[in-house]
């Protein structure tokens, strides 16, 4: 099967994203595949390996929790982002297709065989997302059972099985759907009869730069701190769990200092040029634009940007070759 197309370069205009896509985004809900690998850490040792390599806390939830987090460098620079289950055999991880060849690299290097394995289970699964602030009460009128909040259930949706994972606020997508590649279409057409909006990962990009959450090759490269992307704002790293790779400099700079680079949101009038991603104030280099998005029925473009710490937020900057303004994240619904 050919998996749903990433995104590239990032930038999301009018032809990209309908206005049926914004509505759903802003107002309704839509569902769409996700492109997103789903692992699984089976064995004895899976949740203490996986709790020594990941910046998110997975013992103390226990079973059946769902969380944002990361793997990092020795020197705590991002291999990548991703969502965590605690499952009754393990953990399982949802990564973006394209990290998966890195993570695999670093869950083979570092799990020992005795202890703990890698499944790798995106030959016969997919992953499908609802977003839109009527995601939940879509979902529900398709039958599917909600759990809590940073929480996973097992479910059986008109025969079919599913694990449904809802992530806790300021997440980009109101549910998460695991189930068989063979069950997907009609998974997804249930739940547009439901009255979800049928989208593509198009629309799950504007969900996710409206939400002010990094992605893995657009804000977040081999270089990133955790904290350069919200990491703290997201719940996607423990000051209080145990150690794990990269956590000295995570909780050095947490403690004694700050991160020199932040993500912003940038807000345009004029139509940005995604060729100049450099972003200006008094006549200085910045930062830079790592996405764009049209946003109809607000009728302008925002985006993210890797700004300096020094950037006055009350004055507007040079983005992409048009005076722009930063906004805080996640965008007001206003913006």
């Amino acid at each position: 099967m050919t998996a749903p197309e990433i995104p590239s370069p990032f930038v999301l205009g009018p032809y990209a994203i309908q206005a049926a896509d914004a509505d759903a985004v802003l107002d309704g809900a839509a569902v769409a595949e996700a492109a997103m690998c789903p692992l699984e850490i089976a064995g004895a040792g899976a949740v203490s390996c996986m709790q020594g390599l990941l910046t998110a806390d997975i013992e103390k939830p226990g079973e059946g929790s769902y969380a944002y987090g990361g793997v990092l460098t020795p020197k705590g620079m991002i291999v990548t982002d991703l969502w965590v289950a605690r499952t009754a055999t393990g953990v399982s991880l949802r990564v973006a297709r394209e990290a998966a060849p890195r993570l695999l690299e670093v869950l083979y290097r570092s799990l020992p065989p005795r202890l703990a394995r890698v499944i790798d289970l995106s030959s016969d699964h997919r992953i499908l997302r609802v977003v839109g602030p009527e995601g939940i009460a879509v979902a529900t009128k398709a039958g599917v059972a909600i759990p809590a909040e940073g929480r996973i259930a097992s479910a059986v949706i008109a025969g079919m099985m599913a694990i449904v994972a809802r992530p806790g606020e300021p997440a980009p997508f109101a549910l998460e759907i695991l189930t068989s590649a063979a069950n997907t279409a009609a998974l997804r057409a249930r739940l547009r009869e439901a009255g979800a909006h049928d989208g593509s990962v198009h629309t799950l990009e504007l969900a996710r730069v409206l939400r002010g959450w990094p992605r893995l090759g657009a804000e977040i490269d081999d270089r990133t701190l955790p904290q350069e992307v919200r990491f703290d704002e997201l719940g996607g790293v423990s000051y209080t769990k145990g150690c794990y790779v990269g956590q000295e400099t995570v909780a050095r700079l947490h403690f004694r200092g700050h991160a020199n680079r932040v993500l912003r949101g940038l807000v345009w009038e004029d139509a940005p040029d995604a060729a100049q991603p450099l972003v200006i104030q008094d006549e200085r280099p910045r930062g830079r634009v790592t996405s764009l998005a049209w946003v109809h029925g607000l009728d302008r473009w925002v985006g993210l940007g890797i700004l300096r710490r020094e950037v006055d937020l009350e004055r507007a900057v040079m983005a992409c070759g048009q005076a722009a303004t930063v906004s805080t994240l996640p965008f007001p619904m206003d913006a």
